[in-house]
């Protein structure tokens, strides 16, 4: 009886967990994994004979191709740097939480000494500490937005470059085929089927990224505002570094 009970659990798991598998590829769980190396490469040395001028859209697809190389290189490097960013800006919220704590002993000592010049003074103060913690809290969850974007647009700048790439072997392969040239087990077919599989996982990315990009800037708006009213309180403007102000004339390809 045990036994059978057993089996028939078995048999009642097995479609349970296909379900479940099939469940999170639906949701973008493998899907969404990052992408590999290409699968198919057309080896230089079967065109190197042809002559140069008839290898224009090898040549053109191969400077697109290191292009895109350059740009995940410094989509890497700003990832990093956005990274540190998002420290430095734990740090100097650590550091108005430390005002405010002295403005509110400030306050509670001028409150009990009934100096109404010393309690304004200490009113001021408090509440330009207050102002400047808000600010230095917006501009932590900026900095996390700019940087849960960049992560996106170093994803799209990777898949972007395996495109490039896909695009630069079915150049190869297309001057191959042209020029009556088939090395062992060569299937031209499977080289634009390729590329265009690598251009629809860069469009992805690329939407990605952008949506991402859109709430990035909606919380570098809240930051200045609140920090444009924190500076006020505090009488003097603030230059703390905004790496999203570069980008209203120079954005990165998204």
């Amino acid at each position: 009886m045990a036994r059978k009970t057993s089996l028939m659990f078995g048999l009642l798991v097995t479609p349970l967990v296909a379900l479940a598998l099939a469940g999170m590829t639906a949701c973008g769980g493998s899907s969404d994994s990052p992408p590999k190396p290409l699968s198919r490469h057309f080896d230089d040395m079967f065109i190197a004979q042809i002559p140069l001028e008839q290898k224009q859209a090898v040549v053109t697809a191969q400077n697109d191709y290191s292009v895109a190389k350059m740009e995940h290189a410094k989509a890497q490097a700003d990832l990093s740097e956005a990274s540190a960013g998002v420290e430095i800006a734990k740090n100097d919220r650590k550091s108005t939480e430390n005002t405010l704590s002295s403005a509110l002993t400030t306050k509670k000592q001028a409150d009990a000494s009934a100096d109404q010049t010393r309690v304004n003074d200490a009113a001021r103060e408090l509440r330009a500490a207050e102002l400047a913690k808000k600010a230095a809290e917006k501009r932590v969850k900026y900095m996390e937005a700019y940087r849960d974007w960049l992560k996106k647009h170093a994803r799209y700048t990777e898949e972007n470059m395996y495109w490039r790439e896909a695009q630069f072997e079915v150049a190869k392969a297309d001057i191959a085929q042209k020029n009556n040239i088939a090395p062992k087990d060569f299937k031209f077919a499977d080289y634009p089927q390729q590329e265009a599989e690598r251009k629809s996982r860069a469009s992805k990315a690329r939407d990605n990224s952008e949506k991402e990009r859109g709430k990035a800037s909606e919380a570098r708006q809240s930051w200045l505002r609140q920090q444009a009213e924190s500076d006020e309180a505090n009488g003097r403007t603030s230059d703390l570094p905004d790496p999203m102000a570069k980008l209203s004339s120079s954005t990165p390809s998204s």
